[in-house]
């Protein structure tokens, strides 16, 4: 079996292809970038494709550009994919993509159909944001005086643990939609913001701000959660925990 990964340096993709090539897959990580141990090819310009495609029988599809640049990139894939002759198409998207109307979330959604429409067979895997992702929330203000949070519910899981999960569907099989996975608790996202900056020490007040609209609203129902108990074990307090170890440890270096 050869298995080409997509996104293969990204957050997720890392874990990913640590695990897979632990196990002695033998492995291709797709990149734009010329580097060695790397398939080089572009999924915008598909140039390079259908070359790191030669061969492979399984493609983890975890590339992500955050935007609604995705759709396009998928349907390119999911193209050079069906002239592979691929045997398992396996994608990582969202919790919430179907419902929630927010243009990154749609393109995710869009990525689905065309897997499930390809004829390919496919494993698709919805989970919740990473708690990195909640981290990132923190870092982008770390300059201002104050933190600016929605008012919404939040359900984030350890990226090792998605990770794990998608390692283990190599060898499983196509399984089409399978049951969406989050983490072991449910928390307003300002409760997440100063679990997080406890940990830094320096502290900082969270102002809600009060934001209207449909995508707001969905995530306020709470769409983007798959319900308790979570697949995930990590709760935020220990990825804040684990986080802040780390710190200290490289600060010793």
């Amino acid at each position: 079996m050869t298995i080409l990964v997509t996104g293969g340096t990204g957050t997720l993709g890392r874990p990913v292809v640590a695990l897979l090539r632990g196990a002695g897959h033998d492995l291709r990580v797709l990149s734009r970038t010329k580097a060695p141990g790397v398939s080089q090819g572009d999924l915008s310009t598909t140039e390079g494709l259908a070359q790191a495609l030669a061969g492979t029988t399984t493609v983890l599809h975890l590339a992500t550009t955050a935007s609604s640049k995705d759709a396009e990139q998928s349907r390119n894939l999911v193209e050079a994919c069906r002239a592979a002759n691929i045997g398992h198409l396996i994608f990582s998207s969202i919790v919430g993509v179907d419902t929630i109307p927010y243009s990154y979330y749609r393109a995710k959604r869009v990525s689905e159909r065309a897997i499930e429409e390809s004829g390919i067979p496919y494993t698709i895997l919805r989970a919740t944001q990473f708690h990195e992702f909640i981290a990132l929330i923190v870092r982008l203000q770390r300059r201002m005086p104050a933190l600016l949070s929605l008012d919404i519910p939040v359900q984030p899981i350890a990226v090792d643990e998605v990770a794990r999960r998608l390692a283990g569907l190599v060898g499983a099989g196509p399984a089409g939609r399978l049951p969406d996975i989050g983490g072991p608790e449910q928390l307003r996202l300002r409760a997440a913001i100063e679990t997080l900056q406890a940990s830094s020490g320096r502290p900082k007040p969270v102002v809600i701000i009060p934001l209207l609209g449909k995508t707001v609203k969905a995530f306020k129902r709470g769409d983007h959660m798959p319900g308790l108990p979570g697949f995930g074990k990590e709760t935020l307090g220990d990825f804040a925990a684990r986080a802040s170890r780390n710190r200290v440890g490289s600060a010793g270096e």
